[in-house]
């Protein structure tokens, strides 16, 4: 196992990209981990096919013939690193989204975009759930889900709530947009959590803390953003 690796400076140079429209479509995520085995501090550099790879004009950035040509071996042997993790494909919950994006590159066909970087939880490392559990990351993005639109949040016994950002079929590949009305009988929180879903009064942007976002997931993979207070231009409605 290799032990340590520097991750690529893909951050360099990062432009603002903004796409809308993006509810309900396919995506997915390559990470790149680098850092110290030894000491635990890893961190993933975190690459979007948001806006590419479309081959039908239909808004899927990751077309299952590309995806499954991913190889993780060979891109962690390519670039020297640690591990790499396709996450992904997913589905945006979200009506649209602005980035900071930074270099753009070619995953054994697969294109991507540097988005952030994230700190690796020692759960991830052992190959173990992550599921209601808090993860730390930095970021450059505005997130936003519009007045009228569903939004699937989970509220944790400390009175957060968290608001769905996608839906993995990693977990379950049958999951589809449609369903997550649904989510709340699939799901089996820890005490003090719980699942709802709001149509939105008014427009709510998911924003960072300075550069910090704070991320968790369900036991599907669903991944969900911190909101309120510094983390949103507006309180989740209750």
């Amino acid at each position: 196992m290799k032990l340590s690796a520097k991750l690529p400076p893909d951050d360099i140079n990062a432009s603002l990209i903004r796409f809308e429209n993006v509810r309900g479509e396919r995506y997915t995520e390559i990470f790149l981990i680098g850092g110290h085995a030894i000491t635990g501090k890893l961190v993933a550099g975190i690459y979007n096919t948001l806006g590419l790879n479309s081959l039908t004009g239909t808004g899927d950035s990751c077309p299952q013939e590309l995806l499954d040509s991913v190889d993780v071996d060979v891109i962690k042997e390519h670039y020297d690193l640690i591990s790499v993790f396709k996450n992904g494909p997913r589905l945006w919950c979200l009506d649209w989204v602005e980035v900071m994006a930074g270099v753009e590159r070619d995953f054994n066909g697969l294109k991507a975009r540097w988005v952030m970087w994230l700190d690796v939880p020692k759960e991830m490392r052992k190959h173990q759930g992550v599921a209601y559990k808090p993860i730390s990351g930095k970021r450059d993005t505005q997130l936003g889900i519009r007045k009228g639109s569903p939004a699937f949040i989970l509220d944790d016994p400390e009175g957060d709530s968290w608001v769905m950002k996608s839906a993995s079929l990693i977990v379950d590949p049958h999951q589809t947009y449609g369903s997550l009305k649904d989510l709340g009988s699939r799901l089996r929180p820890p005490p003090g959590w719980t699942f709802r879903t709001v149509v939105l009064e008014q427009d709510l942007i998911l924003t960072s803390d300075e550069g910090a976002v704070k991320i968790t997931q369900d036991e599907l993979g669903n991944t969900y953003d911190r909101a309120g207070g510094p983390y949103s231009m507006q309180e989740v409605i209750r």
